[in-house]
């Protein structure tokens, strides 16, 4: 059996996959592969791991024959899961492992933001750094505030863990059901989404990026948000409207924005939000440790050998195949 990766992994992915019997070829050149590239690569294999690669139609129809995806990664927006079901392939994700490091990216984007580090960083660099003002470069204290979390699910619930324990923070969020097991361990509070919008200090979004969500995060949004409130993206780019975000903060509708996400990705070095006070931008390295990083790839070539031995996926986003 044949497995095609798209990106290098870690080791301990690797090693599950051969020690498995599989013969493994990666792709090493660091840029995307075309569609065309890739349903080339996947003539020979058997199984795609796939980790930043878009799955559209025409590659799926093009790659029948392939016995399962694995997704590096939990999230599976790039996939066209309707016509892998259809064709009957497996598509596996990575779900539960990136919670804690994503919730950390998070945490670190809200205090980055709160505390104008990034803005402050740049001016060391480029010399400004030279006279104290006790009325200057002001942050946000976020002790006692209300954040808000949209898509309070396993990353959204450890990011209110760590604000609820830090800055005893009070946590209403939005999500499409309840989530009751959290209200009882956080003591947090469901409001609809114009609730969350005027009450929060903090908005945190933890949610997938569907037809529903794209662009939730707009003008109008903004406009219902607090002044002094901060806008926390680690999920998807396109959850929010950048030039509609650019704009807010440049009217002041509200005070700072953390993205570890961005539309598209890579950022153009130009981008205004770069730049601007109150600003925070990674990216995209929010499952980045070496601990996550791993455990993604292990889970990732579980879903591989589970597929090529024609057993269930122990982590299957359209397990309705198996029905």
């Amino acid at each position: 059996m044949n497995v095609f990766i798209t990106r290098v992994i870690p080791e301990a992915g690797l090693k599950l996959l051969k020690d498995a019997g599989f013969t493994v070829k990666q792709w090493t050149e660091k840029r995307k592969l075309s569609t065309e590239e890739l349903i080339e690569e996947c003539k020979w294999a058997d199984a795609l791991l796939s980790a930043g690669q878009q799955l559209n139609r025409e590659f799926l129809e093009a790659s029948a024959h392939l016995k399962v995806i694995a997704l590096n990664s939990v999230g599976y927006d790039n996939v066209d899961i309707e016509t892998a079901t259809r064709l009957k392939i497996p598509v596996g994700n990575t779900p539960g492992v990136l919670s804690g490091a994503t919730a950390d990216t998070a945490f670190l984007l809200m205090m980055s933001a709160a505390r104008n580090a990034f803005f402050m960083h740049k001016t060391i660099i480029s010399g400004d750094w030279d006279f104290f003002e006790p009325t200057a470069n002001l942050g946000k204290e976020l002790t006692g505030g209300t954040l808000g979390i949209f898509g309070l699910g396993k990353i959204g619930v450890e990011m209110a863990k760590r604000c609820k324990g830090a800055f005893g923070m009070k946590v209403i969020y939005h999500n499409r059901n309840r989530n009751e097991d959290a209200e009882k361990e956080l003591g947090a509070t469901y409001v609809s989404f114009e609730e969350l919008l005027k009450q929060s200090d903090v908005i945190s979004v933890h949610t997938a990026l569907t037809p529903e969500t794209e662009g939730k995060f707009n003008a109008e949004a903004f406009r219902q948000m607090k002044s002094s409130a901060i806008f926390v993206n680690t999920a998807r780019g396109k959850i929010h409207n950048e030039e509609d975000l650019i704009s807010a903060l440049n009217e002041k509708l509200i005070w700072g924005a953390g993205l570890d996400v961005t539309n598209p990705e890579p950022m153009k070095p130009g981008n205004p939000l770069l730049t601007m006070p109150h600003v925070a931008v990674l990216p995209h390295i929010g499952s980045a440790t070496e601990t996550t990083r791993d455990a993604m790839s292990k889970l990732a070539a579980e879903n591989i050998i589970a597929g090529l031995k024609g057993e269930r996926l122990p982590f299957p986003v359209n397990p309705e195949i198996y029905s």
